[in-house]
């Protein structure tokens, strides 16, 4: 019987071939209502989405068969990954695809708001001819501060300073001789905030980065500062942006995402705010990355549903390294070690040690440890995997220790 796929956001036409070709059935499924879409989940094993589906706990119950989820574009906060983690669904994205497009269109927006081009080319449209009007900035020589040095963040810094502009960065993930050999100085937030002209925001959307741009971090900015967003809405407090722009705090703003798609009727002020320059969510609409991360997505879910390791799943590690040949044997040896465990056990689980010595078991001792744990939890819970084995043994309230040891034996 045929693997089956569901697609229910607009991808590129390459995701239903490439499924097909590799016998496995695929069926695009637009515009459909929750209950439509819990009643017909259960015949799917794969479901691969862009950002206009949001998969909530509910969803992942109901697709009883799911087995994983493929998101054509790099954020997953539109997924509920705490809720397939718990189900064992293996989540991935296809962070590579998008990257060049989102970075073209956050720098044609800096430029489109350094130089007013979309309010020039709307006054010459209507009639006008307001030459004195438009009177911009350059960009060159200005100080480009870039929130989330990651792929995109990277690439829009690399093609800025082409304009002669100096980039600063901050990102707790990028190290100075990273950032150095990149051309980029690693500053603070704060430091970011007073020196930066220019503003771009390149974060995933977290608990730490939603809101992050706000009146108190506005306030700390140079008067005039320009602000672009082609990652998250939320990562702006989008009241604070139009209070600021409307005192002169911030000079102008270019958005292309926000807190509600499509906007709701109280971010028009915002929209229509002549130093405001608006796109619908379009960064990585372009047909290059519409290709690009459809295939991505699909041949990394194809491996997937075909057993084989991925390199692309944001919640697990221990799916890619377990298919590794040299560590086969560690891993059925853990699993067997810890059914034998739970079935000696008497009592309430409430702490488990795993002790791993030798070259390979050091190794991989995260993804043996999971694999002993996995044995012991399968004599309660029949669907736990690699994946959800630390998250049910979390909620069970059981204290987990791994140990690496230098003795061979």
């Amino acid at each position: 019987m045929k693997q089956k796929v569901i697609i229910t956001d607009a991808v590129d036409q390459a995701c239903a071939t490439m499924l097909e070709t590799k016998g496995i059935q695929a069926e695009v499924r637009l515009k459909l209502s929750k209950d439509e879409l819990k009643a017909i989940l259960p015949q799917y094993e794969g479901w691969i989405i862009r950002s206009g589906t949001k998969i909530t706990a509910d969803l992942i119950e109901a697709a009883t068969n799911l087995k994983v989820i493929g998101r054509a574009g790099v954020g997953v906060d539109n997924v509920d990954l705490d809720a397939a983690t718990r189900r064992g669904v293996l989540v991935m994205n296809s962070p590579d695809g998008n990257t060049l497009s989102t970075a073209e269109h956050t720098c044609a927006m800096m430029q489109s708001l350094a130089r007013h081009l979309p309010q020039a080319h709307a006054s010459l449209k209507s009639g006008a001819w307001e030459r004195n009007k438009f009177n911009g900035t350059e960009i060159f020589g200005k100080t480009l501060g870039v929130i989330g040095a990651g792929k995109i963040g990277r690439a829009v810094a690399e093609r800025m300073r082409g304009f002669g502009m100096n980039v600063l960065a901050y990102d707790p993930m990028l190290n100075h001789a990273v950032a150095e050999r990149l051309g980029i100085a690693l500053v603070s937030l704060n430091e970011l905030y007073a020196q930066s002209d220019i503003i771009t925001v390149h974060t995933p959307l977290t608990d730490e980065t939603n809101g992050l741009l706000n009146r108190e971090t506005f306030a700390k900015c140079k008067k005039g500062v320009l602000v672009v967003n082609c990652a998250r809405g939320e990562i702006i407090n989008e009241a604070d942006l139009l209070a600021a722009l409307e005192s002169g705090q911030v000079g102008g703003a270019a958005l292309d995402v926000y807190s509600t798609e499509p906007p709701s009727p109280h971010l028009r002020p915002l929209i229509e705010h002549p130093n405001v320059v608006a796109t619908p969510h379009i960064a990585a609409s372009t047909k290059e990355a519409q290709f690009k991360v459809a295939e991505e997505v699909t041949a990394e879910l194809i491996e997937a549903l075909q057993g084989r390791s991925v390199r692309t799943s944001v919640n697990s590690f221990a799916i890619r390294m377990a298919a590794r040949s040299e560590v086969q044997s560690f891993l059925k040896l853990a699993e067997k070690l810890g059914q034998v465990a739970g079935q000696l056990m008497d009592g309430s689980l409430q702490k488990v040690v795993v002790r791993c010595m030798g070259d390979v078991p050091k190794r991989y001792s995260e993804l043996l440890s999971l694999a002993v744990m996995r044995g012991i939890l399968s004599k309660w819970h029949s669907y736990v995997n690699y994946i959800n084995a630390s998250v049910i043994a979390h909620e069970m309230g059981v204290v987990f220790e791994e140990q690496r040891s230098d003795d061979a034996g």
